[in-house]
């Protein structure tokens, strides 16, 4: 029997007007890390008037700029259609691969912030880390960013460096909201 999946045309971005195919498909420990993100933002916002997005829902941000982020945050609920979000959401959620982090770290990122995303979020499943973005502007500033030791790496450490550590991403859209560093990577270490 033949695989069906691959039958289907591949999944693109349109970034400046030219096409890029988002190939090859994402590891295991890329796709656990991203739906972890998904869960956490679900759970939150539930009875909120955001709404989190998971991967596989086209983004219309402009004209010449179609994306698929791994994860979205929107507020405004007439941005979301049957087709896909058009216009910039408030929060998006790269989770970085070898073959498309080129562009979620340069023309992607400089889209979103032009676009007026509020933050943004590049994540690593192999560094176990989260460079978190804010916008101001039309442009991102590093806010902060977020890792999750092994206990290798913890047992090595000073106590100093262990007490400063910041294990909670404060989610700038909510006073409240906050995601544990340790539950975005939560399950992934046999798949990284």
């Amino acid at each position: 029997m033949d695989n069906l999946a691959r039958t289907d045309p591949p999944v693109t971005e349109l970034i400046d007007g030219k096409i890029y195919a988002m190939s090859p498909r994402p590891r295991a420990g890329h796709n656990f890390v991203a739906a972890n993100i998904y869960r956490i933002f679900a759970n939150y916002l539930d009875g909120k008037t955001c709404t989190a997005i998971m991967d596989g829902m086209d983004l219309f941000l402009d004209e010449e700029n179609h994306y698929v982020p791994d994860a979205m945050i929107v507020c405004d609920a007439s941005k979301i259609h049957r087709d896909g979000v058009h216009g910039a959401p408030d929060l998006v959620v790269e989770v970085l691969s070898p073959s498309t982090m080129r562009n979620d770290r340069g023309a992607k990122m400089q889209h979103y912030a032009a676009a007026g995303v509020k933050e943004y979020w590049l994540v690593t499943p192999l560094g176990k880390n989260v460079e978190v973005y804010l916008g101001r502007e039309g442009r991102f500033y590093l806010d902060e960013v977020y890792t999750q030791y092994d206990a290798w790496d913890l047992e090595r450490m000073e106590e100093e460096e262990r007490n400063h550590m910041r294990t909670e991403i404060p989610v700038s859209l909510y006073d409240d909201f906050c995601v544990r560093v340790a539950d975005i990577f939560k399950g992934i270490d046999k798949y990284v």
